[in-house]
């Protein structure tokens, strides 16, 4: 059997889906109030999420200099969606953490990302939506979660 040109339509179709995604949930959190932000800080959301980050934690998850990951941090501290706090175990970090103004946008994000799939469920149906995401899982996908841009 020839998969050559599954092999090479696959890219393409999950990098488009992921752009897809990114727009969806973008345009869905501008739409709940939260039109100050863009994709890149969903994905720091992301990381800093439970029990926050410092940011050189942040810089490494994000690929970013440490020197970026802080004008990052500054830009989201002015615009109320995360705070610094004292590290619990290092009294020379700060932990970076989502205030309730950043939590909302989480929720407004997950609200969007769920929209934007909604019309992909309906397309396959829910057998084989879910099937998709079983195979997609067993392939154990470690890549970076992060912004290429």
């Amino acid at each position: 059997m020839d998969t050559s040109g599954d092999i090479h339509a696959l890219p393409y179709l999950l990098l488009a889906l992921n752009g897809e995604l990114v727009a969806g949930i973008q345009a869905g959190t501008a739409a709940r109030g939260f039109d100050d932000i863009r994709p890149v800080h969903g994905y720091a959301f992301v990381r800093m999420s439970g029990n926050g980050a410092t940011v050189s934690a942040l810089a490494e998850y994000l690929g970013f200099t440490k020197q970026a990951a802080s004008q990052l941090v500054e830009e989201l501290i002015g615009k109320g969606y995360v705070e610094r706090l004292p590290h619990p175990r290092d009294a020379r970090a700060r932990l970076i953490v989502l205030t309730e103004r950043g939590r909302a946008c989480t929720r407004a994000a997950d609200a969007a990302a769920a929209e934007t799939v909604r019309p992909w469920i309906d397309a396959l149906g829910q057998d084989r939506f879910h099937a998709l995401v079983a195979d997609l899982a067993r392939l154990d996908p470690r890549g970076p979660i992060r912004p290429g841009w």
